[in-house]
């Protein structure tokens, strides 16, 4: 607030209310993980990110800006994203900690690769990675 920084400050008091909500939420117990907080920031993020594309197809890059900016600030508070190297490495390591072999136990993989990579890489990009290395 004392810096001035509109898009910060917005961004910063919609992260406060989802968490708020997230917090109240049926079952909840009024507390909020780290790894609920997680997913939140990463699903803001992502929806920032797509909005901006929508925008710059629209031929809107005033809006696409402030959206991208916006996805940025969620981006700041992620824990470091995977490069594609350790990507592979950790989705083999899954695959082999599972006993995966074949296409009928993506499901597996998927399930513990999400839980492990929440927050530090995108489900698309998991998703593709496991597809190629079980074929």
């Amino acid at each position: 607030m004392k810096a001035k920084d509109k898009v910060r400050l917005q961004t910063l008091r919609n992260i406060k209310k989802f968490f708020i909500e997230a917090k109240t939420a049926p079952g909840a117990n009024d507390e909020l993980t780290d790894e609920a907080a997680i997913k939140i920031l990463a699903k803001l993020a992502k929806q920032g990110r797509d909005t901006a594309t929508l925008y710059t197809e629209q031929n809107r890059p005033d809006l696409a800006e402030e959206e991208m900016a916006q996805a940025l600030v969620c981006e700041e508070y992620l824990p470091k994203a995977l490069t594609p190297e350790e990507l592979e490495t950790e989705v083999r390591a899954i695959i082999a900690e599972v006993g995966a072999t074949s296409m009928k136990e993506m499901g597996k993989v998927m399930g513990t690769a999400s839980k492990r990579l929440a927050g530090r890489a995108d489900g698309g990009a998991i998703s593709q990675l496991v597809k190629k290395l079980l074929r």
